[in-house]
């Protein structure tokens, strides 16, 4: 990513995104509790982080994944990302088709667990708006290799270093992010 792209991607992520709380801690997703937390729905949400997070996600997809041809996310962070890199793909002349893995088999209508484009035997890439042990996207990973699909990337935009990198390099993914936490250490040192 230029140098141009991360400084405004920080700045919007410090403007819509970084919720720092000194008072009480947040609770976050990797059952860990932290006195800040990234809500990216905001940033992934507006015209222009939306853009930006897509066009920096897009270029790593066509450069270190060019064997894929679907993207995929986790139920709900997720959603605003693959829309978003499916749409910007066709523009780029590498439309990839995308889907999401549902935190919970859906129980009622078709009752899938993947929702979406993705066809059996494919290699895809997952997106992910935070990771911080890597386990909710490892629930994603189970369910894609169970659909007999090849994952062996994931792009976050921000990687928060609580193991996340480590624990998906176990089981043979690579962690792209597009930021780590230590773009935000002068902000939740201030607080």
């Amino acid at each position: 990513m230029d140098a141009q792209k991360k400084k405004r991607l920080i700045e919007l992520i410090k403007e819509k995104a970084l919720v720092v709380n000194t008072e009480e801690n947040f609770k976050l997703a990797s059952g860990k509790e932290s006195s800040y937390y990234f809500n990216m729905k905001p940033v992934a949400l507006d015209p222009e982080g939306a853009n930006l997070i897509t066009e920096v996600m897009l270029e790593i997809i066509m450069v270190q994944c060019k064997d894929v041809a679907y993207v995929g996310g986790m139920e709900t962070g997720g959603f605003p990302l693959v829309a978003a890199i499916c749409v910007q793909s066709k523009y780029r002349g590498m439309p990839v088709q995308g889907f999401f893995v549902r935190k919970e088999e859906k129980k009622r209508g078709t009752k899938k667990l993947i929702e979406g484009n993705l066809k059996e035997n494919s290699n895809v890439v997952l997106v992910e708006d935070v990771t911080t042990t890597g386990a909710s996207v490892l629930k994603a990973v189970n369910a894609v290799r169970e659909f007999n699909c090849v994952v062996d990337k994931v792009i976050t935009i921000v990687d928060r270093l609580e193991g996340a990198k480590e624990n998906l390099a176990k089981e043979g993914i690579s962690l792209i992010s597009l930021l780590t936490v230590d773009a935000f250490k002068e902000n939740l040192a201030e607080q």
